[in-house]
């Protein structure tokens, strides 16, 4: 294969993603175990589920510095060891506070791999791969996803303590990541703008294209020595500069979460239990999420090159509000047999919209220079949304309809419907040095 130095560090490092996603939605079959077996109120019970995501906002909120500072590969491997120690911690946890710490610690390192995996990918990425090979990291969060609902449903009444072995089965797949991070060269932009090394860095570019002209490859590394040269470095991060790519990356970030994915994937089980189905269905059921979420990832991550970003974000946001908008009739008007219906036609948009436009777009629209902190700034947005509404959701349901709550979710798609519109800007096709919004 021409690329295949590419292919298989894109490959490896998205491999981050699924332990993210698989970390993230594992939690969905064991959470009301969780509870009866500590007794746990309805505000502890929160706070158990949610602390992985209040370790996922730490997690985002420092990970631009080992991936400023120790580079893209070290820092993949750092997380490659966060998902190994939480896996195990947390299926060995005699009682709820040492879980809420391993769970904690999981959550670091999926607030890390938000910043560094994207990066990276994005860094050796040609711009015309570049949509697709990032998005490998959505692509494998699904992949998780989907294998997370699959092993909790095999596992949830097949042996005793299920719970604990749906949350240690990770530590496989962590440490499978952790070894072949190893093979891992680091990113050449990194050698570039933050060790000076072009020698190392022109190596690792004809690894990644072996057929790239000297001449293409001179100004390619022009490019970027240019670019970082522009922004310097103390200049603020916060300044009138960046505003706009400030704002589109924290803008995405907050409807990602505010249309309510992360409290429908960690509760799943709960919103289709609600809806009438038995215990074991809403598992079955909750597989069928994964299987959605993964097949409708793949056609969005097939045209995130063609259609560019901009229309897969219409495309998701108009299935948002339709399907969002049935749940919350279903809800109101008594008619909850279409409710899985709904959730899956939520999960898709999601899916080809939001899902596989999220990460990819982060990570193309700040210069070279401030990659690192636009990465933490919408990562960290990210989570701390996500870690929000998961800790509220228990509580939503308790005093609030089911209608109201997906109505609210509804109303905020529509919203985003004109963010959209008027302010989001197309970067397909462009190398990452031309990309100025």
């Amino acid at each position: 294969m021409k690329r295949y130095f590419l292919y298989k560090s894109a490959i490896v490092a998205s491999l981050s993603g699924f332990l993210f996603g698989f970390d993230t939605v594992v939690i969905s079959g064991a959470e009301q175990s969780i509870q009866q077996v500590w007794n746990l109120s309805n505000t502890m019970h929160g706070l158990a589920i949610s602390i992985a995501l209040w370790g996922t906002v730490l997690g985002a909120l420092i990970g631009k510095l080992p991936t400023e500072n120790l580079g893209r590969k070290k820092t993949l491997m750092l997380v490659g060891l966060l998902y190994t120690t939480s896996a195990i911690g947390s299926a060995f946890a005699p009682e709820v506070f040492s879980f809420i710490l391993f769970r904690f610690i999981g959550g670091l390192g999926i607030g890390i791999s938000t910043i560094v995996a994207p990066i990276y990918i994005s860094e050796i990425a040609p711009s015309e791969k570049r949509g697709r090979l990032t998005g490998l990291f959505q692509f494998n969060i699904v992949f998780g996803i989907l294998v997370a609902y699959i092993s909790n449903a095999l596992l949830s009444s097949s042996i005793d303590d299920s719970w604990r072995w749906m949350l240690g089965i990770e530590t496989l797949p962590a440490i499978v990541f952790l070894l072949l991070c190893f093979s891992l060269a680091e990113s050449p932009r990194w050698l570039i703008v933050k060790s000076d090394d072009t020698a190392n860095a022109q190596k690792i570019f004809l690894l990644i294209n072996p057929h790239m002209e000297k001449l293409a490859l001179r100004q390619l590394m022009d490019d970027i020595i240019h670019s970082a040269s522009k922004k310097k470095v103390e200049t603020p991060f916060f300044s009138k500069a960046l505003s706009k790519p400030i704002l589109l990356g924290f803008f995405i970030a907050f409807f990602n979460q505010l249309s309510g994915i992360n409290a429908i994937l960690y509760f799943a089980p709960r919103i289709f239990a609600m809806s009438g189905l038995e215990e074991q269905s809403a598992l079955l059921q909750s597989v069928g999420i994964g299987l959605t979420n993964i097949i409708f990832t793949f056609i969005g991550l097939k045209f995130i090159d063609k259609l560019g970003r901009k229309k897969l974000l219409y495309i998701g946001c108009a299935g948002y509000i339709l399907s969002l908008g049935s749940c919350s009739w279903a809800f109101y008007s008594g008619q909850e047999a279409i409710v899985p219906y709904c959730i899956f036609s939520f999960i898709a948009s999601h899916a080809i919209g939001q899902g596989a436009v999220i990460w990819v777009f982060i990570s193309e629209i700040f210069p070279n220079k401030h990659r690192d902190s636009g990465q933490t700034l919408g990562s960290f947005t990210h989570w701390f949304f996500a870690a929000s509404l998961t800790l509220l959701f228990p509580m939503m349901v308790e005093h609030f309809s089911p209608s109201l709550i997906f109505g609210f979710f509804c109303t905020m798609m529509v919203i985003q419907a004109f963010w959209i519109n008027f302010y989001v800007p197309e970067t397909k096709g462009k190398a990452l040095e031309e990309i100025e919004v």
